[in-house]
């Protein structure tokens, strides 16, 4: 799974809507309730809906799954065999962006590529909470131990992809390998946008990754020693079950798919589920998406994190993204008509 953190939450910025509530409702709709779907590719839809249903659980969705196998007309598909479902619990809609980092490096080091990505020591496994960031970037104890899985040429970057928790690394000759979460140190995580606000550096309105890996970049000695005001550090280990050339593993353990994956709050919409977003804003989305991911800033019926792709322009889109809308979950007809009050079915 990709572990995320939003660039407002890199920020100490919390983005969530309103308070939410107990008090769920749900509504079935029918498909011309829903702004746009005559114009969507489904055939792209249902190709990623057939990435994980066969994961699901219930006899409902497995059938539906088979069937999905075999469909010469992907859009007669859906409105003949879901609803879309309208779930809310009276907080706000929010759509945010999340994204793969890609990173230039090598698996051997040179006078370009110094910055190495580390398999967790076993001392680091046998404790809970182990050496802080400044202890293990300075102290040479992971040097001459063959724990590198690649060092990359800007050490900002890797900061930042240990945040993310996984990445891909672009090989000088055109290959990439990715890796993924590992393990940590067990220190907490403190924020460096907070800690820029505290000094008088910039103002709360004004921080975001983009910004603080600027200022870092501009000031090097001191931004590096700015990152280290984060004593969490976490290592990594190489991702072999998947190609680097497709997407990276979501919480159903199946590649995500730019623009067409979504991580939501498993608790209100099941994960492999067809989900349909409206998303408003300064570039309107209307496009049907596939729940394949989970992350925990995502919480309540009407909140979703949408995978744009891996790299820096993927990186720049999903940070941009704080945009509200609405979006309904397709749930397969039983289903959606179960939900309903007994006087409503």
């Amino acid at each position: 799974m990709i572990r995320r953190l939003a660039a407002a939450v890199l920020a100490g910025v919390l983005m969530t809507g309103a308070a939410q509530s107990d008090d769920l409702s749900y509504r079935v709709l029918d498909f011309g309730d829903l702004d746009g779907w005559d114009g969507d590719d489904h055939a792209a839809a249902l190709g990623v809906f057939q990435n994980t249903c066969t994961d699901m659980d219930g006899p409902d969705w497995q059938s539906l799954c088979a069937v999905a196998q075999n469909i010469e007309n992907p859009k007669a598909f859906f409105e003949l065999f879901f609803r879309p479902v309208l779930i809310e619990n009276g907080s706000k809609a929010l759509f945010t962006g999340y994204f793969e980092p890609e990173l230039d490096g090598s698996l051997v080091r040179t006078d370009r590529f110094r910055y190495p990505l580390y398999r967790m020591p076993r001392e680091a496994k046998a404790n809970p909470v182990w050496l802080s960031r400044r202890e293990i970037e300075s102290s040479g104890v992971m040097e001459g131990r063959g724990l590198e899985i690649a060092w990359v040429d800007d050490p900002v970057e890797l900061f930042f992809l240990q945040i993310q928790g996984s990445g891909r690394i672009r090989l000088p000759d055109g290959h990439h390998i990715r890796v993924g979460y590992g393990g940590s140190n067990g220190h907490n995580y403190r924020s460096v946008g907070v800690e820029m606000i505290r000094r008088g550096i910039y103002q709360q309105h004004q921080v975001s990754a983009q910004v603080i890996k600027s200022w870092v970049r501009r000031n090097l000695e001191d931004g590096l020693e700015l990152l280290r005001h984060n004593p969490s550090y976490v290592f990594f280990r190489k991702v072999n079950r998947v190609s680097p050339e497709d997407g990276p593993l979501g919480a159903m353990n199946r590649s995500v798919t730019g623009g067409r994956s979504i991580a939501v709050d498993a608790g209100y919409t099941p994960l492999g589920a067809p989900v349909w977003v409206e998303k408003d804003g300064e570039n309107p989305l209307r496009r049907l998406m596939v729940a394949q991911d989970t992350g925990s800033a995502i919480k309540g019926p009407q909140r979703a994190d949408i995978f744009f792709g891996t790299g820096d322009a993927a990186g720049r889109a999903a940070g941009r993204l704080r945009d509200p809308g609405r979006m309904m979950v397709l749930l397969p007809i039983q289903r959606a008509y179960a939900l309903l009050p007994e006087n409503e079915q």
